[in-house]
């Protein structure tokens, strides 16, 4: 039997990698050809990243195949309100005289600037209709003197239509609404558009004490375009400086550190110019691909560079020195991005098809950067490296850097393997009780999380929200049946209904629709029937008029505003909303009424959509677990990989849960893809194991050899990983900003998890197993 055991423990293990690393043998034998290709391919990927576009919709993280996303869509389609608008939040002493003078050449302005197509404010409201006559201006020019005046801001301040709608009750706040043309929104027009804009406000305004912040969707999207493209260049050069800085200091040779570096730098090339040719749009996700493609290469890119590096100091030539790493680093260089690309495969399942474009992007560029690693690192290699024996001498004279940590982790292991049982049961009881803590979170979602916080967007709709009754429109959309008609009596009286019934809402303001202008008409005195109201419709401008009417005149749209809330605080009024129409709904056969607009599809499909995605870490644990257990041919090594693979997600998760965080979408995809990129150290380590095992004398001797080999620079790459991810602090948009510190804080979780639970559990379970490997 101890025969047996012996030819067993002595055997080579098989590749983890299932031969895939042997793809860098063939650039180490043919490197030139291998240079050729790669230099078309980078001239190619240029061409590909000038094709690149940006993505800013605000709407991007709802849309799907959904029947509430279509009906959203369709909204949007036939009412192009809300979509166009730019919203200008004008505050200061608003009533005083010179200041509705210069408001009132500010509104006649903007509606001459290019693009626009029409205002709504303060100066659109009239006064009482007289029979036969359409009704004049609520603001006479010239305007009137003293006691005149007065009573002008007293039918102002009084005025249904202006009163906490377009004034706020303390006349410190006025809301001018441009619409845009959708040709001006949706094109490169934008920018000057707003700029435009800006500019005339700034002209008229000077000098009158008033204040103008501009928001709404257009501005929004404008904030996330310049975002997004501002963080692309300083992502590619932030992360890239970061690593070579790193690679240079621990090297100390910039050989070694364009070997480190080489790679995935062609990486990322590469990949954002294959997302240009397949026309893989940058949004608020994507933008993250680049510090996510130098995390995933440089991590092994820098393993392989440190084996050649240690076979050089050995005294081995340069070319069996590559060879050798590759056929020793190599295999776990395949599984580790093999875990990567679990993580994004993991993300198809969400309803989102902006995450489920992320998780295909993430899956192309994981591919891209195994592919470049493996065949970039042996031509760079034999390129850039000098005489062997000449740096042997001189790395042995002085190698401080590596000497430190080796040391480090030579007494990291040794505490690990003396008493194993009890690290292993400190490391499971942690992380029972950060499970705890994780179990906690709760989802969030807030539309103002998608933009720039430190723009003026989010500081206007928050004014809006404290003083008026909010920015983001809530939407009821009605369709006629067949038989009846616009200005029928049973579509009026639906329309009054549903208007009452929002208007009655708590958590909604701000509602209009047909039955405002119908009931204006009655307050005056006036007669409201159908073929009065259509006359003044019909004196309406086309544009005030689609915001409520179709222009098929099939379906008409009674619309309010709620404020910025959490949706989880947002998704009581929708539904209590719906209850209501329900009524509506039974009593009028026929007639579709049905709430929409963003605000309600986040509401409703926000905190499902989150946790969902949430209770998909688990599964890919057990995946991952399996795939790692499957590649070492080991249920010990599967096992073993699993408290690792938790141990950040749980610990970062209960950081967010202290810190009041919740649970956002860029917090769970941050969580998910870190749990693949995480178990690059526990890899290595377990992939350097299992060859010492052949050699060792007992696992706890092999455990200590492949902790002081691995140990430095898994060590150094979680540090630079780290960095890669932390550089998105400087992101003016939240998302990403959260998505980068957690991901920092999971890769150096992942690291302590490592070094203080997998050493340990590794070693006792070899311990307890006396079957051999």
């Amino acid at each position: 039997m101890s025969n047996k055991v012996t030819e067993r423990r002595t055997r080579v293990p098989p590749s983890i990698g299932l031969g895939a690393e042997r793809l860098g043998l063939l650039a180490l034998r043919h490197p030139v050809t291998v240079g050729v290709a790669a230099a078309i391919l980078v001239g190619l990927a240029l061409l590909g990243i000038g094709k690149l576009q940006v993505d800013d919709s605000l709407s991007q993280f709802f849309r799907s195949d959904s029947t509430e996303f279509r009906q959203y869509e369709t909204v949007a389609k036939r009412f192009p309100s809300s979509e166009y608008d730019i919203l200008a939040v004008v505050t200061g002493p608003v009533l005083e005289r010179t200041s509705l003078e210069a408001l009132r050449n500010l509104a006649t302005d903007l509606q001459l600037v290019d693009g626009a197509r029409g205002l709504v404010s303060i100066f659109s409201a009239r006064t009482a209709p007289t029979s036969g006559r359409l009704p004049a201006p609520l603001f006479p020019e010239p305007l009137p003197e003293g006691e005149a005046y007065q009573r002008l801001l007293d039918s102002v301040r009084s005025n249904e239509i202006l009163k906490d709608k377009l004034l706020a009750s303390n006349g410190a706040l006025t809301l001018m609404v441009l619409a845009l043309a959708p040709e001006a929104v949706e094109s490169a027009h934008l920018a000057a558009a707003v700029h435009d804009i800006q500019s005339t406000i700034d002209s008229d305004l000077a000098g009158s004490g008033l204040k103008v912040q501009l928001t709404g969707v257009p501005v929004m999207q404008l904030e996330i375009r310049r975002a997004i493209e501002r963080d692309r260049v300083l992502y590619n050069a932030a992360g890239l400086l970061v690593g070579c800085l790193i690679a240079a200091v621990f090297f100390r040779r910039v050989s070694f550190m364009l070997i480190a570096a080489g790679p995935p730098l062609v990486s990322i090339l590469l990949a954002l110019g294959a997302f240009g040719w397949l026309d893989l749009r940058l949004n608020i996700f994507l933008n993250m691909m680049t510090p996510l493609i130098m995390v995933i290469s440089f991590s092994d890119s820098m393993q392989l560079t440190f084996h050649v590096r240690t076979r050089l100091i050995a005294g081995t030539d340069k070319r069996e020195a590559i060879r050798d790493a590759l056929l020793v680093v190599g295999p776990a260089c395949v599984l580790t991005h093999a875990t990567a690309a679990i993580s994004f495969i993991a993300l198809q399942a969400s309803e989102s098809d902006l995450i489920r474009d992320f998780g295909k992007a993430g899956l192309l560029a994981t591919a891209i950067a195994l592919a470049a690693v493996l065949t970039l690192m042996p031509p760079l290699g034999l390129l850039l490296l000098g005489r062997a024996d000449a740096f042997a001498r001189s790395a042995r004279r002085a190698d401080p850097g590596v000497s430190v940590l080796r040391r480090f982790c030579a007494l990291i292991a040794g505490w690990m393997v003396h008493r194993p049982g009890l690290y292993t049961g400190c490391g499971l009881a942690l992380t029972g009780l950060l499970a705890i803590g994780y179990l906690q979170l709760q989802p969030r979602y807030r539309l103002a999380d998608e933009v720039p916080g430190h723009e003026q967007a989010v500081a206007a709709s928050d004014r809006l929200d404290r003083d008026l009754t909010g920015a983001n429109p809530i939407d009821v959309m009605i369709q006629i049946p067949p038989g009846e008609s616009l200005y029928s009596a049973r579509t009026l009286g639906v329309v009054a209904e549903v208007h009452r019934m929002l208007g009655r809402q708590p958590g909604v303001g701000n509602v209009w629709s047909l039955e405002t202008l119908r009931a204006w008409l009655a307050e005056n005195g006036q007669r409201a029937d159908p073929d009065t109201i259509k006359g003044y419709v019909d004196a309406l401008p086309n544009f005030l008029v689609r915001r409520f009417v179709s222009a098929d005149e099939r379906a008409l749209l009674v619309t309010g505003r709620v404020r910025d809330v959490d949706a989880s605080d947002l998704l009581p009024v929708v539904q209590d909303l719906d209850r209501t129409l329900a009524a509506v709904r039974q009593g009028n056969p026929g007639y579709t009424v049905a709430v929409t607009s963003l605000s309600a599809i986040a509401a409703r499909n926000s905190a499902r959509m989150i946790d969902k995605l949430s209770r998909g870490i688990t599964v890919e644990v057990v995946f991952i677990a399996a795939a790692i257990g499957v590649a070492f041919r080991s249920l010990r090594v599967m096992c073993a990989s699993i408290l690792p693979a938790i141990f950040p997600v749980v610990a970062t998760g209960s950081l967010l849960w202290l810190t009041d965080g919740g649970l956002r979408f860029a917090s769970v995809v941050a969580l998910t893809v870190a749990l693949g990129l995480g178990l690059s150290a526990t890899i290595h380590f377990l992939n350097r194991m299992t060859l010492d095992l052949v050699t060792a004398e007992g696992p706890g001797l092999a455990v200590e050899q492949a902790t002081v080999q691995m140990g430095p620079p898994l060590i150094l790459t979680t540090v630079v990983l780290s960095c890669a991810f932390a550089i998105t602090i400087l992101s003016n948009l939240p998302m990403l900003r959260l998505f980068g510190w957690l991901s920092a804080l999971a890769m150096l979780f992942a690291l302590v998890a490592d070094l203080l639970i997998l050493r340990p559990v590794i070693t006792l379970l070899y311990r307890y197993d006396r079957t051999g490997t």
